[in-house]
């Protein structure tokens, strides 16, 4: 039997490539997807259909009732979204308060009762600037006290920790995967804006490698 991993995924491109990545390696992979009161729900929708496309199991698990306790957040609160380039101090409003050690501890714990020995996350050094959760040395941690945290050690495993978004798409592209299945933007419009950091990251991904993303955009 294959080992047991599960990935943390968002719908987002990052998670997409470290879905398939996990699946590519061989392991029986199970998804795992939140909805943290984010301000909308298209990462999830996306989600929901390349997994049942895969043909992998899937959770969507309902954590808004946390929502207060991770206020200050323009993801997660009326504020609107900012619009600029990640390295933008004001980018700074798009954290979520300790998001993903919450995320990381539920992951973990289902990994420990499906006996699965990693969890898959998709941090990258294109976040390690603005997100200190995506940081090696939050990973690192994060790791360390996952191993010794159940009577059963649990691996963070983060195949694109070192890697810059471009990075993560050429990786993908290599495997032939369809970012048209994928959402991106902050704003759960019925095209991407163009203009937040999350889409300015994507679209400066897809000219690195020379390529035109699949999705619209309002811009």
């Amino acid at each position: 039997m294959s080992e047991k991993a599960v990935v943390v995924y968002s719908g987002g491109m990052d998670s997409f490539t470290v879905l398939n990545t996990a699946i590519q390696n061989g392991l029986d992979v199970y998804a795992l997807s939140f909805n943290y009161g984010q301000k909308h729900s298209k990462e999830l929708d996306v989600a929901t259909k390349v997994c049942r496309e895969l043909g992998i199991s899937h959770k969507v698990v309902d954590i808004t009732a946390i929502n207060s306790l991770m206020a200050n957040s323009s993801l997660t609160s009326d504020a609107e979204i900012p619009e600029g380039h990640y390295e933008d101090d004001n980018m700074k409003s798009t954290v979520v308060p300790n998001r993903n050690m919450v995320l990381l501890s539920m992951a973990i714990a289902y990994a420990v009762s499906l006996e699965a020995g990693k969890v898959y996350y998709g941090a990258h050094s294109g976040d390690h600037h603005i997100y200190p959760d995506c940081r090696p040395e939050f990973v690192e941690a994060m790791n360390a006290v996952s191993k010794i945290a159940n009577y059963q050690s649990v691996e963070i495993v983060t195949p694109f920790l070192h890697s810059s978004k471009g990075e993560i798409l050429k990786a993908g592209l290599a495997m032939n995967l369809n970012y048209a299945n994928t959402w991106t933007c902050y704003n759960g419009r019925e095209k991407s804006c163009g203009k937040c950091g999350a889409c300015y990251e994507r679209l400066e991904a897809f000219a690195e490698q020379g390529k035109t993303d699949p999705l619209d955009y309002e811009i």
